[in-house]
C-alpha cells in the first residue's frame, strides 16, 4: 500500500479530525436554522399583515357602513357557537365584533360551507338586531360561469343579486330555504345552497351569542 493511501486512511480515522468535522456540520446547520428562522420570521409577519388586509377587505364589504366601522380582533369561539354553525350546515371560522362610534354594530362572521365543487368560505354580516347586513365571498371552487354567478352576486331571474338577497333577513324569516324564501341563479342550485347555509350558519351563531 503506498504512503498516500496510508496517509488517507490515517486522516480518515483520526479522532481530532472527526471531532473537527463533527463541529463543524453543527456550527454550519445551527447558522442556516437561526438564518431560516429570522427569513421565516420576517414572511410570517407580512403573510399575517396581509391576510388581515384581505380579512377587512371581506368584513368592511359586509356592514352598512364600511368608512364608519371598526372590527376587532377575532373573538373566542364557544363550543356552543360551532355547534350552532354546524347544526344549520356550515363550520365557523372566526367571529369580530363590527362597532361604530364606540358601540358594537353587531359581527362579521365568517364560515365555510359546501358548494358544488368544493369549500366556500364567506363573511356574513349580521348587525346588532340580528339582521343579514351583507354577504362577501372570500375564496371557493365553483366552476366559472355557472357557480361563479353566485359568487360574483349577479342577478336571479327576481333582478336581484344573489347574494343581495339575503340582505335584511333575520331568525324572523325562519330557516332560509332556495326554492322557498331564496331564489337560486338557474343551474347553480347547489352554490346557492351553499351560500344559504352559511347564511344560516351564521344567524344561528348571532342567535347563541346572546
Amino acid at each position: 500500500m503506498s504512503n498516500e493511501v496510508k496517509s488517507k486512511e490515517k486522516v480518515q480515522m483520526d479522532p481530532q479530525y472527526i471531532i473537527k468535522l463533527t463541529v463543524t456540520l453543527l456550527i454550519t446547520c445551527v447558522v442556516v436554522a437561526a438564518a431560516l428562522g429570522g427569513v421565516n420570521a420576517i414572511t410570517a409577519e407580512k403573510i399575517a399583515a396581509i391576510n388581515w388586509e384581505n380579512t377587512v377587505t371581506a368584513m368592511k364589504a359586509v356592514v352598512a357602513d364600511p368608512d364608519g366601522t371598526t372590527f376587532s380582533d377575532a373573538l373566542e369561539l364557544t363550543d356552543t357557537m360551532t355547534a350552532a354553525a354546524s347544526s344549520a350546515g356550515g363550520t365557523l371560522d372566526s367571529v369580530y365584533e363590527a362597532q361604530a362610534n364606540g358601540q358594537s354594530a353587531g359581527y362579521a362572521i365568517k364560515v365555510v360551507t359546501s358548494g358544488s365543487q368544493g369549500k366556500i368560505e364567506m363573511m356574513v354580516g349580521v348587525d346588532a338586531e340580528g339582521t343579514v347586513t351583507g354577504v362577501s365571498i372570500v375564496k371557493n371552487s365553483e366552476t366559472s360561469g355557472i357557480g361563479s354567478k353566485v359568487m360574483t352576486n349577479l342577478p336571479t331571474a327576481n333582478g336581484v343579486g344573489v347574494l343581495s338577497q339575503f340582505e335584511g333577513k333575520s331568525a324572523a324569516d325562519g330557516t332560509l330555504i332556495v326554492g322557498s324564501n331564496v331564489d337560486a341563479i338557474s343551474g347553480a342550485t347547489v352554490s346557492t345552497r351553499g351560500v344559504t347555509n352559511g347564511v344560516n350558519a351564521a344567524l344561528a351563531v348571532f342567535d347563541v351569542m346572546g
